[in-house]
């Protein structure tokens, strides 16, 4: 009818995301995703610098992840002796090192969190999604600190911190797995909302506890995946593999 305008066209996907999901629908959207971005990149979950150096001499370490308990089983106690052990991660690997803050109120996060910071330009300060930890990770966005927000065992939360701006959000796969529902589930509902809102926020897949974790995480398109030493190096493990080399070695004996 004349005088009615036409709507203006949709804007064209912008941003990180804008690869991944133009042209793709549905059920499309992960293998948009997984053709469309970067390799799936490797964190080691440890406070062990011994296991750290071992996993990056394998060439494939993209960055470390801790936590109070991992530093704890190390033996680290005290903010000097923490921040000394992170700025020794730091110069071992050429990737982020996720460091936690230990307080759980908005003000005590962001003190913590600048203190982190200033260890090494390689630091993401983790937090708790908690109702602080949300403000305490927009803060960190508005002046320039990446995050890590940890505990994600839902979309809503997973939702909220990318909101906030997060750098990383870590869905705890395998203690969603514990409490009798699906982890794996929860890294592809994270996958679809995040290409559909076009959230920065990348998927960081912790709580592995095997190989097949981190295999069913990069099908299901996970940014990155925080693993012990065991389930990296069991991912280069097959019967078969053992069985072909001694074969070979058996038969060049013979060269």
């Amino acid at each position: 009818m004349a005088g009615l305008a036409r709507p203006a066209p949709a804007e064209p996907p912008q941003g990180r995301n804008a690869a991944r999901i133009s042209g793709c629908s549905g059920a499309m959207r992960v293998a948009c995703h997984i053709f469309n971005s970067t390799f799936m990149k490797f964190f080691i979950d440890t406070g062990n610098l011994a296991q750290i150096k071992e996993a990056n001499d394998l060439g494939i370490l993209d960055g470390v992840t801790t936590n109070p308990s991992l530093m704890a089983k190390e033996g680290v106690k005290g903010e000097e002796a923490i921040a000394q052990h992170y700025k020794t991660i730091c110069e071992l690997v050429d990737g982020d090192v996720s460091a936690e803050v230990l307080s759980t109120d908005f003000a005590t996060m962001v003190e913590e969190g600048k203190k982190l910071a200033a260890i090494h330009p390689n630091i993401v300060v983790k937090v708790p999604v908690i109702k602080d930890g949300i403000k305490a990770i927009k803060w960190f966005t508005d002046n320039g600190i990446r995050t890590n927000c940890t505990l994600i065992f839902s979309a809503g939360q997973a939702i909220l911190a990318a909101k906030a701006g997060a750098t990383y959000v870590s869905p705890f796969i395998g203690r969603v797995d514990d409490s009798g529902w699906d982890g794996m589930e929860l890294i592809g509902q994270l996958r679809h909302i995040f290409d559909v809102q076009q959230y920065k926020t990348e998927i960081l897949a912790a709580s592995i506890r095997s190989p097949l974790h981190i295999i069913k995480a990069a099908e299901l398109g996970a940014d990155i995946c925080t693993c012990p030493l065991d389930s990296i190096v069991g991912l280069l493990k097959h019967p078969l593999t053992d069985i072909g080399l001694a074969k070979f070695l058996e038969d060049a004996k013979k060269m």
